[in-house]
């Protein structure tokens, strides 16, 4: 399975975050404000919107970090407040026996664990690594093997909350692994999330996630179908918006992230649908959810519905916006 898991990574060669979303620049020294305790350093692999500020709340946290991004750009910023930043994954590894990972898709998490210069050509024994992408489930398990073999610890950690909560520090993780290294795991979790679960085994954690984006999905086309008929029917978008978040259609995409321009002040649709949660990343959640729908045949008549919506805004010019976007390519889309 080595092999094998080389060489799905191999594919995407060194362009693999390539097309994600770049985080907004910013003064990480006015954010961090730690003296250098006793703690030891943390690596951290994968600055992206989400990413970036979990970092920057390590840091806050007093952790002194080792970075590595494939963007170097990414990574400017931590090496100016004082942060080691490192050529490879393999690097952090050298120098780290603490490893957070968060990265867009299982190619990318594939590659930066087994690939030519990932985690595992110089993992320490003993060493924690903890993935907080959202990947297949399948891919965690393999790579939890691997990790075994090499004598250190795998766990996967997906998030929930959205750049807003990775800001300030109230993310919700969903953690697989052994239990015994739960507690581990839940000390640097927690300098960056709210809540900290443990669902299981390696892979549970993922389950969770995608269990839970698929709803999020499902949800968010809901709302945008209602505030555009709504719309189209005369009644203020606010006004709607209020009734609905005190009545039984209530759902965190109509009162925490609400996708129609104006509504809401400090989401992605009053900013022209940038930063967030992408399309792509959307539409990639929805197909980890549909993979394992059919491998465990379980019926996702609406997931699978809203797959296709979101890989339909991909075509059409929508993939790098926030998922919410979808309330915008309705009203585009005359043929629905």
């Amino acid at each position: 399975m080595a092999a094998s898991l080389r060489l799905f990574g191999a594919a995407s060669g060194l362009r693999y975050w390539s097309w994600r979303l770049r985080p907004a620049a910013g003064s990480l020294a006015a954010v961090c404000s730690r003296s250098v305790a006793s703690k030891t350093p943390v690596g951290f692999i994968g600055l992206g919107n989400m990413g970036n500020p979990m970092a920057k709340n390590l840091m806050k946290h007093g952790y002194p970090l080792i970075i590595y991004d494939v963007f170097p750009d990414a990574c400017k910023e931590f090496q100016d407040a004082g942060e080691q930043v490192v050529s490879s994954p393999a690097d952090v590894a050298e120098k780290a026996d603490r490893i957070i990972t968060m990265l867009p898709t299982s190619i990318n998490a594939v590659e930066a664990y087994s690939g030519a210069n990932g985690i595992l050509k110089k993992v320490k024994k003993g060493s924690l690594l903890i993935d907080s992408s959202t990947i297949d489930p399948a891919v965690s398990k393999e790579l939890a093997k691997e990790v075994e073999k090499m004598g250190a610890v795998f766990m996967d950690a997906p998030v929930s909350g959205g750049v807003g909560a990775a800001r300030s520090g109230n993310l919700t993780f969903m953690v697989g692994g052994v239990e015994d290294e739960f507690a581990a795991a839940q000390e640097l979790l927690g300098c960056m999330g709210s809540n900290v679960v443990y669902c299981g085994a390696v892979g549970t954690g993922q389950a969770a996630k995608i269990c839970n984006n698929m709803l999020l999905a499902i949800s968010m086309i809901g709302t945008a179908e209602a505030m555009n008929l709504g719309i189209r029917l005369g009644l203020d978008p606010k006004l709607l918006a209020k009734i609905l978040n005190m009545s039984s259609g209530r759902c965190w995409s109509s009162d925490a992230y609400n996708p129609v321009p104006g509504v809401m002040d400090g989401v992605p649709s009053a900013n022209n649908y940038q930063g967030g949660f992408g399309t792509t990343l959307m539409a990639k959640d929805l197909g980890l959810a549909q993979d394992s729908a059919t491998s465990t045949k379980s019926p996702i008549l609406l997931g699978s519905l809203a797959h296709q919506i979101y890989r339909m805004m991909c075509a059409k010019g929508y993939s790098k916006k926030d998922f919410s976007s979808v309330f915008q390519f309705l009203r585009e889309e005359e043929t629905f």
